[in-house]
């Protein structure tokens, strides 16, 4: 489970075994859990909410996007790096 980075209190990582998925972040406060929220990146340099279970407040959601999407190249950078892989699948 590779953390990318820290946002405040929020840890944003990817999972080391989603490599068949779209590139994709997981966020959560403290230790990686399976509950944190996932945001998926768009080809655009956007990201999309898939799901928010650990109840992130919104506001925080909000902000936490907009970090995800100034560290968009980073993002890509390191998955790319970890997976060993040359071409990103996106969400959309």
């Amino acid at each position: 489970m590779p953390r990318l980075y820290k946002f405040g209190q929020y840890n944003i990582f990817f999972w080391s075994n989603e490599n068949d998925e779209p590139i994709h972040v997981h966020v959560c406060v403290g230790n990686a859990t399976t509950n944190a929220a996932k945001i998926w990146l768009t080809a655009r340099g956007d990201c999309i909410v898939a799901h928010n279970k650990n109840k992130i407040p919104h506001s925080d959601l909000n902000e936490i996007a907009e970090t995800i999407k100034t560290n968009f190249f980073f993002i890509c950078s390191e998955w790319k790096k970890h997976f060993n892989i040359d071409v990103i699948k996106f969400y959309c």
